[in-house]
């Protein structure tokens, strides 16, 4: 998990000392996002400064030091997330002449976009991402959110001066900052229990839609960006009915549990340590039986246990655990340690969202990392799967 954050100055009043300040004063909002490095990059000619705090996975070298510019001179990225599949684009890209100063996701990333274009490029990236990208000849800033929306960017005007960051606190920190609470997103999370994109909480402050590239042109003061979808989940849900999988239940399995096997292993890549969370549930537990069944060594697995016991599945987790043989922790936690969080909760969250979750979600990742820098879990695997019994509900009209 990294940070960033910037700004794009449409009347360019500030030099670039004065950039430099500013933007390195919402990055530094951001430095729980990455702790182990801070870079920024600024143009006073065109107003634009692009900041980031690293939190260091692949490539601890400097060669890995955001923003980073293209080999071309062209563009400049701040990236927050992990594309997995760049050892085979750079692979690729490699076979058309490409060489590499070091061996950064980001790095693949700017050479994908310099010889392909950005939109191209999008559509060959497998990961979790958000990333400010300026364009140094067209002088245009592209901001752009992953598939699923699994990381997080926010944007809007404060006055002349467009500005953008993965959290709120980063905009919060830029001088100009005054917004209010937007009344229909309150309405919003009151029926939805969250802030839906593309609302925030605050009013003239928007989230980049999932799965879409925003942009914005050189002195568009006040200008709505063009916004461009790269991808469509109901597209893609229409072609899997167009054409369903043609073979046995048995070669379904066979096949998804290659996909899941995949899909695990590409997430494996860090050169640094990595572990799970384990709930003892089916999602967490397959994740955790990919893992081991593709490592060398035991998975480190960690756990959050109660003493009430009809919130306690650290037992389950434990004989999965087990029955795995991965290097597992288990932290019991009193329900004074838990209600401790809650005051924490407005520094650790931008927006109100009522997911209880986020207390437990806490205490572990505060517990693995003490031992690892990267965690898997099983997140998402009930909404994909349909774990929940809500999704076989249908109202009819």
């Amino acid at each position: 998990m990294c940070g960033i954050a910037g700004f794009l100055e449409t009347g360019c009043r500030s030099g670039n000392r004065e950039l430099q300040d500013i933007v390195l004063g919402m990055t530094n909002r951001l430095r729980h996002r990455g702790p182990d490095d801070v870079g920024t990059w600024t143009d006073a000619e065109t107003g634009i400064a692009l900041g980031h705090r690293r939190l260091s996975i692949l490539d601890l070298s400097p060669e890995g030091h955001q923003p980073m510019r293209s080999a071309c001179g062209r563009y400049v990225i701040s990236f927050n997330g992990e594309i997995y599949n760049f050892r085979a684009l750079r692979a690729e890209l490699e076979s058309f002449g490409y060489t590499f100063r070091g061996h950064s996701d980001t790095e693949v990333m700017l050479s994908c976009i310099s010889h392909w274009g950005i939109l191209s490029a999008l559509k060959r990236f497998n990961g979790m991402f958000a990333f400010a990208l300026w364009d140094r000849q067209e002088r245009r800033l592209h901001l752009v959110r992953d598939r699923m929306g699994e990381k997080p960017l926010y944007y809007g005007w404060l006055g002349r001066t467009f500005v953008f960051g993965s959290e709120l606190k980063a905009l919060r920190a830029h001088p100009d900052f005054s917004q209010a609470i937007d009344h229909e997103a309150l309405r919003q999370f009151v029926v939805n229990n969250y802030v839906p994109a593309p609302y925030s909480i605050y009013r003239g402050i928007s989230k980049v839609l999932p799965a879409s590239l925003l942009t914005l042109g050189w002195g568009q003061a006040g200008a709505s960006p063009k916004i461009t979808p790269y991808w469509s989940l109901d597209r893609a849900a229409e072609e899997g009915l167009a054409e369903p999988f043609a073979g046995s239940d048995d070669e379904a399995v066979e096949y998804l549990d290659g996909l899941l096997r995949d899909a695990v292993k590409l997430r494996m890549e860090s050169d640094v340590p990595l572990g799970a969370f384990l709930s003892g549930g089916i999602d967490s537990s397959t994740i955790v039986a990919l893992m081991q069944a593709q490592s060398s060594r035991p998975v480190r697995t960690f756990t959050i246990g109660f003493h009430e016991t009809g919130y306690n599945e650290a037992k389950e987790a434990m004989a999965v655990a087990r029955h795995l043989d991965t290097a597992h922790t288990e932290l019991y936690v009193t329900s004074e340690e838990a209600l401790a969080v809650i005051p924490r909760l407005p520094t650790l969250y931008d927006e109100p969202f009522s997911d209880q979750s986020q207390i437990p979600t806490y205490l572990v990742s505060e517990l693995a990392r003490r031992d690892v820098t990267v965690a898997l879990s099983g997140d998402g695997g009930d909404e994909l799967f349909g774990g929940y019994g809500r999704y076989f509900f249908v109202e009819k009209v």
